[in-house]
């Protein structure tokens, strides 16, 4: 009896096929590189020099980890319920009206530690009540929540349009953006840290919000996995049936694990709009909800992954931009592509490699795979 897909060692289901993956994913790259006249072995040097060489290009690296790690373990919340939240965009874009309304009010007057714990209730609560209404439709009307969300990212984008460029605007500006927030609205920066080490840093965004992501994905794992309610959403995730039958609220769980998926992806927006810009502008996101889709897959929807993945897509990002800068003939656009690739094979194509993975393990230790228990089964 075949048994393709049985259980891997730990260190080879969660460190030796994703490191297969990557190495595919980039050797695929270089060839994409070397169609272009470049040589793919140099622009490696410098994709990963522009991210980890120089302490600059760390924090950098870093502060994109950061955003990416909140959409990742927004994406993964709501996957262990077997929700797909492609909603995390307009969740994230949208929390931006929160935190502009905290910050609008009170940078004048208080001071960054006591505006930031607000700004993170109000990203959270609008990112949340954002996610409700798809939540609230699959749950009691069965509309899908993968149609509703996609919808909700357009809305989400059409109101701060409307609000970037009208009542947020401030008279004097023709930038569709909020004024600039005052000292009490700033973020103070992190790369002390990295200049503990001896590195030096010119100017980098990274910011305390970095060890928000860090507590957040630590609760995180602390709710899916040893809370009751991580129970009852991975149960539903696993089998709907199994839970209903149960007696898991089918509306419960749906809704409160899509509000906890907004809460996580309306915290994302206090990386960029308050450590870096100090504004709320048009298209602060950038897509990193949707990265935050291949975060997610990539970290195999774990905390730990997630934030290994998300300074992986951070290295990409940073030292991407140095690639551009270095090798004109390898465009941003070829960066997407590379990025692409990642995901195409740590993502959608995680399992190609597994069935001859376990068949050397199986060769060598049939034990590790699980083949003598299946044997005693009579299976």
């Amino acid at each position: 009896m075949s048994t393709p897909y049985a259980k891997l060692p730990a260190w080879a289901d969660y460190g030796l096929i994703p490191l297969i993956n990557l190495s595919v994913a980039f050797i695929v790259a270089g060839f994409v590189v070397l169609l272009v006249g470049e040589n793919p072995f140099r622009a490696a040097v410098i994709l990963v020099e522009g991210a980890f060489g120089k302490g600059t290009g760390i924090a950098f690296t870093l502060f994109y980890a950061t955003t990416f790690i909140f959409t990742g373990l927004s994406v993964a919340v709501a996957a262990h319920c077997g929700l797909f939240n492609i909603g995390t965009e307009g969740q994230a874009y949208i929390a931006g009206l929160g935190i502009a309304i905290v910050c609008l009010s009170f940078d004048s007057t208080l001071p960054w530690w006591l505006t930031f714990p607000l700004a993170i209730v109000a990203a959270a609560v609008v990112g949340a009540l954002w996610a409700l209404i798809p939540a609230y439709l699959q749950a009691k009307r069965g509309s899908h929540i993968v149609i509703t969300t996609i919808m909700f990212n357009f809305i989400a984008a059409s109101i701060m349009v409307y609000l970037l460029v009208g009542p947020l605007k401030p008279a004097a500006s023709q930038a569709p953006q909020t004024r600039n927030f005052l000292p009490g609205a700033e973020l103070p920066k992190l790369n002390w840290i990295i200049e503990l080490f001896g590195a030096k840093i010119r100017s980098a965004p990274l910011n305390v919000t970095f060890l928000l992501a860090l507590v957040m994905a630590f609760l995180v794992w602390l709710l899916i996995w040893r809370t009751k309610l991580g129970y009852e959403m991975r149960t539903y995730g696993h089998s709907p049936k199994a839970a209903r039958y149960a007696g898991i609220s089918e509306t419960r769980i749906i809704i409160t694990a899509m509000m906890i998926s907004g809460a996580l992806a309306g915290m994302m927006a206090l990386n960029p709009v308050m450590g870096d810009q100090h504004n709320v502008a048009l298209d602060f996101v950038s897509g990193a909800g949707f990265v935050g889709i291949a975060v997610a897959l990539m970290g195999r929807l774990h905390p730990v992954g997630i934030v290994l993945a998300a300074i992986l897509f951070g290295m990409l990002y940073q030292g991407g931009a140095e690639l551009a800068f270095e090798m004109p003939a390898i465009s941003r656009d070829m960066i997407v592509i590379i990025q692409g690739l990642v995901i195409l094979f740590a993502g959608a194509l995680e399992h190609m490699f597994r069935p001859y993975i376990q068949a050397l393990f199986a060769s060598f230790s049939p034990r590790s795979v699980g083949m003598e228990a299946v044997k005693g089964k009579g299976a």
